[in-house]
């Protein structure tokens, strides 16, 4: 996309303003959505974005420039204006730029443009069938496809530079079932790097399904209780409580600000021996997997809690160097009209050795919180409020009664430390995270855990 010598060129001509990196971020994509509503499509939309992000970082200060244009001049005119804003110089010269390779692969098998939009929108009308034939008690079925395919060049003054290619693929179904004046919805979701194979894991059909289930089970769901209560938290969803509440607050740049409670803890126990947590990006067609940051760093498998201690943070260049600590290959932007920032990939508590079964059997007196929906997070403190989705009872290690109206209320570091079991069924769920103005593809997951205790905020007396 961007020939070697022109990125040497502008690397150099950055350079020049004395900043102590310098930068050239190039990207062309192709996006394409479709909506489905009331079993016809509502949307279909098509973009296509090309463009290149120049930075420059010196000291503490950064600078960044865009163009939406890979020509020569247009870059070289966009290094001048970005060059001007430092008014110092420095003798530091790119010398070489070394071609990184992948540690992995992760080919699309059916890449999104060699799929029509009739045959992408076949898939949502497959979708919207399932959930109105699970029940007639279905009213509504709202369903949406995304995929994107995306092409980056890197080149930096660390004296390296990747080009790769990839796509991502997400679909989700909401499904709302109706009994008088009883209204409930279920949502699912699937995502993943890679192409329309993915349906080959799980199909409209089956993702559909789940969500009709979720909303008709509801129902039936009693007012939920209030007070302090065992909880188990479900498999794979589940995990966005560890992602608000805890996994931000490892970001560098919230330590680095002094806005997270684990700053000065590596080396410390923050959580319960049974909690290992992790940061993956190298996990094969996960939808929040990537072949290289979006600084050009290798992707990695960073251990962030292992047996309740905490060993690392995640960060991208400039807040390793400000903390001298390792580069995590967590750097990531929405496009290259942004800067990147500190960001998890796909973040999950990691399988424990307990059953799920026997975990929900040693509850005499409960809460089930299978899925959830929205929720808010102090990132500084760590507190949350979570609405649970799809609850039930435990009452004498049975699961029973589901409840409505029910939320999580609690602590991120608190929770941790109070996680008594975790089962062995690891599971995961995409979603969208939001920071800076920005929003990028992520996964979060775990297996069944146990909290001994959990504040619940519900509806009933």
């Amino acid at each position: 996309m961007i020939e070697k010598k022109l990125a040497k060129k502008v690397l150099n001509l950055l350079l020049e303003s004395g900043g102590d990196y310098s930068e050239i971020y190039a990207q062309k994509r192709n996006l394409n959505h479709i909506k489905l509503e009331n079993s016809k499509i509502e949307n279909i939309t098509t973009g296509f974005e090309l463009g290149c992000g120049l930075r420059i970082i010196h000291k503490e200060s950064t600078f960044f420039a865009y163009v939406d244009s890979i020509e020569i001049e247009k870059i070289m005119d966009a290094a001048r204006v970005l060059k001007s804003a430092l008014d110092s110089s420095s003798k530091s010269k790119i010398l070489d730029l070394t071609s990184k390779k992948p540690g992995f692969e992760m080919e699309a098998k059916k890449r999104p443009s060699c799929f029509s939009q009739s045959e992408k929108s076949e898939l949502l009308f497959k979708a919207d069938s399932s959930s109105r034939n699970f029940s007639p008690e279905i009213v509504q079925v709202t369903a949406r496809i995304s995929d994107l395919e995306d092409e980056i060049f890197i080149a930096t003054s660390e004296n390296t530079s990747v080009s790769a290619s990839s796509s991502k693929v997400f679909m989700a179904v909401n499904a709302v079932a109706g009994r008088g004046n009883e209204i409930r919805t279920g949502y699912k979701s699937i995502g993943g790097t890679g192409g329309f194979e993915l349906f080959l894991k799980k199909s409209p059909e089956e993702l559909s399904f789940e969500a009709a289930r979720m909303a008709v089970a509801m129902l039936d769901a009693v007012n939920a209780p209030s007070g302090s209560y065992p909880v188990v938290i479900g498999p794979a969803f589940g995990g966005v409580i560890f992602h608000e509440a805890c996994g931000h607050g490892l970001e560098a740049d919230s330590i680095i600000k002094d806005a997270s409670v684990y700053k000065d803890k590596i080396g410390k126990k923050i959580a319960s021996t049974c909690v290992t947590a992790i940061d993956d990006a190298t996990l094969p067609y996960h939808w929040g997997s990537y072949l290289f940051d979006d600084e050009g760093y290798n992707s990695c498998r960073n251990t962030l809690i292992k047996d309740g201690v905490l060993l690392k943070y995640i960060c991208d260049y400039k807040s390793s160097k400000k903390l001298k600590i390792d580069i995590s290959g967590n750097a990531r932007r929405q496009s290259y009209k942004d800067i990147p920032l500190p960001r998890m990939s796909n973040t999950y508590i990691d399988t424990g050795k307990d059953k799920p079964e026997l975990i929900i059997n040693s509850v005499k007196n409960g809460i089930f919180a299978k899925e959830f929906s929205g929720g808010q997070v102090d990132p500084a403190t760590g507190d949350f409020v979570f609405g649970i989705s799809e609850g039930y009872f435990i009452k004498n290690g049975t699961v029973s009664d589901p409840i409505k109206g029910a939320t999580l209320i609690g602590n991120g570091p608190e929770i941790l430390n109070k996680i008594e079991a975790v089962a062995d069924d690891l599971d995961f769920a995409p979603g969208f995270c939001g920071k800076g103005g920005q929003s990028v593809s992520n996964e979060v997951g775990q297996p069944t855990l146990l909290v001994s205790s959990l504040t619940v905020g519900g509806t009933g007396i």
